[in-house]
């Protein structure tokens, strides 16, 4: 279906000349021009006129088109510019417009924060009517809610000036562990012959089929990061520290408020969703105990937990990677598959297996030409393959979303990892059915190595956060320290079925310092698991389901997600009751897995 795909993305339709683009310049500025000016109106009045009626509705509607325009753009402006700086973490004038474009970002915050005070300014029963209007109407839910977070926050001044302040400090610290960590090399030996592996690059690696290299390599990807432990600790609890402050000033008594409203779930959500996965650990730890004797290995470790069975690993090239993703997507349904087959073709995926790049994947989006882009590190594995049909997943869920108002599109990052996670499980499913032997045993480790992530990877992430923010709390905390937590917090998580650690963790892993997601873990999991019972009614009711999921996806921008299993699922996600039937579903070739390595 495909041959010889560049593996390169293509920024130039956007704008010409990468960093040092003076179309993008010309953006920036036109973009800084218009934030003052909705600033100035703003300040004057808002909307503007009387609090109801006809002419209300048209002062809200009008500000809000502005809004929605100015929100657009600096979105695109940010999805640039995190291209250029994963693309070659070496440009250094890619980072200083990343700066500047998070100073704009900073003041358009600002603006909205004025808006906010504006919405709350309108008294309860003419916010109703307002909200009634065919005008307003589409963007009710996201305008109450912005009226409700807005309500729990300090008064529009002081936000201003976190906002503002926040650029160089709060933000600073995240630009320093990019910077320092992109910088990162691993030096190991393969065969007798020198590696210099990029962090990305090693990253892959640590899945290779020889257990020595895999211990190798794992002793000098400790070292490295021991090494810069120090800044990394540095960063982490400048970032946590300052959160806990805003915190402290907004009343918050819970250091999970923000990353729970950002993802619009109860705790008792959130509570239930661990509650029974760690009911359900036990499966999962037999299947990493049978992995440990299928491997031969004495001690499982840390990077034998994606290490493939057998001496053999199945490959794919970049071509047949794309066609094996555009013809499963085709299955369950064709625009997706266009979708896909449209992204390959057009350059909308950066796969290139080079040094320079920045570690992980993701797909950003670019409202004003309603395009995606996704960047990960192509090297022939079948995690690879998957990784691809994950960030596709969430390229698929923002071409739906495109069709609404701008500010109906801004979607939490637990239901975008369900589309992902959907796109994900459909070509994960797809080989296991097509795969015999060897291969077939290699395809149901791989399923179950993703679930052993989902279930325990990510709850160690989870747990050591909690406790670290605790910890916080009383003051700064030493490298030594967090290495205890994070351990800790991996035996925990993983029930025991671990024998050597990766103590560094918290400094090598990028979603620690994401300064804007706190938390950024267990919405990984919820995913997953969300997605999970999304595909089993798709499966089960076939190629109807298609404009179901559809609408599923759109509301994922304006319903809370309790409200949205209830709509779509009518499921009840404070019960485990759709939990335990995930995990289940999960699991499902655990039993066939036992059976064919007994």
């Amino acid at each position: 279906m495909f041959e010889n795909l560049n593996q390169t993305w293509d920024l130039e339709v956007f704008f010409p000349g990468g960093s040092e683009s003076p179309q993008f310049e010309t953006f920036l500025q036109a973009m800084e021009k218009d934030i003052a000016a909705l600033s100035d109106r703003v300040a004057a009045g808002g909307p503007g006129g009387p609090a109801s009626g006809p002419a209300a509705v048209a002062g809200w509607a009008a500000l809000l088109d502005t809004v929605q325009d100015v929100s657009d753009r600096a979105r695109h402006a940010s999805a640039f510019v995190s291209c250029l700086t994963s693309q070659n973490v070496h440009d250094k004038h890619a980072r200083i417009i990343e700066s500047r474009v998070r100073q704009i970002t900073a003041s358009l915050a600002s603006v909205m924060t004025m808006v906010d005070k504006h919405i709350l300014d309108v008294p309860e029963d003419e916010w109703r009517q307002l909200l009634e209007a065919d005008a307003l109407r589409p963007l009710a839910f996201n305008l109450q809610e912005r009226r409700t977070r807005a309500k729990e926050h300090m008064g529009p001044e002081l936000e201003t000036l976190v906002n503002s302040l926040s650029v160089d400090g709060y933000a600073g610290w995240g630009d320093l562990y990019n910077l320092v960590t992109g910088r990162l090399t691993i030096t190991a030996e393969k065969d007798g012959k020198p590696l210099v592996l990029s962090a990305g690059q090693a990253q892959n690696r640590l899945a290779d089929t020889d257990p020595a290299f895999r211990a190798h390599l794992m002793s000098r990807w400790e070292e490295v990061w021991a090494g810069t432990a120090d800044l990394c600790a540095l960063a982490l609890n400048r970032l946590s520290g300052f959160r806990l402050a805003l915190y402290k000033q907004r009343c918050w008594d819970s250091f999970l408020k923000e990353p729970l409203e950002m993802n619009r779930m109860s705790r008792e959500t959130l509570d239930v969703m661990w509650d029974t996965i760690t009911r359900n650990k036990d499966r999962v730890a037999a299947y990493l105990e049978r992995k440990k004797r299928v491997l031969g290995l004495e001690k499982f470790g840390w990077q034998d937990v994606d290490a493939p069975v057998g001496r053999s690993q199945a490959t794919m090239t970049y071509d047949q990677a794309a066609g094996f993703i555009v013809e499963q997507f085709g299955k369950f349904n064709p625009a997706m598959a266009d979708f896909a087959e449209n992204a390959f073709k057009h350059r909308w995926i950066e796969a290139e297996d080079r040094p320079g790049k920045r570690m992980g994947g993701f797909c950003t989006s670019f409202p004003v030409q309603k395009q995606s882009r996704i960047f990960v590190t192509f090297s022939g594995t079948l995690g690879n393959t998957s990784t691809v049909a994950h960030e596709l997943g969430h390229g698929y869920h923002q071409s739906l979303i495109f069709e609404l108002p701008p500010l109906a599109q801004r979607y939490a990052m637990n239901v975008a990892e369900t589309a992902s996670t959907f796109a994900e499980m459909i070509v994960a499913d797809a080989a296991v059915k097509q795969a015999k032997g060897d291969e077939r045993l290699l395809l149901l480790d791989d399923k179950l190595a993703r679930a052993a992530a989902m279930l325990m990877n990510i709850h160690a992430r989870f747990l050591f956060e909690m406790r670290f923010y605790e910890a916080r709390k009383k003051g700064v905390l030493s490298v030594e320290r967090l290495n205890d937590l994070m351990v800790a917090a991996q035996k925990e998580a993983y029930a025991g079925a671990l024998h050597l650690y990766h103590p560094h963790f918290w400094a090598s892993k990028l979603h620690f310092y994401m300064t804007g997601t706190p938390f950024y873990n267990f919405p990984y999991t919820f995913g997953y698991l969300f997605s999970a019972g999304v595909y089993a009614r798709a499966m089960q009711e076939g190629a109807g389901f298609r404009a179901k999921y559809a609408d599923l996806l759109r509301d994922t921008g304006r319903m809370r997600v309790e409200d949205l299993a209830r709509h779509h699922l009518d499921a009840d996600l404070t019960k485990p009751e759709l939990w335990q039937s995930a995990i289940d579903s999960v699991l499902a070739e655990l039993p066939e897995f036992m059976d064919l390595t007994e």
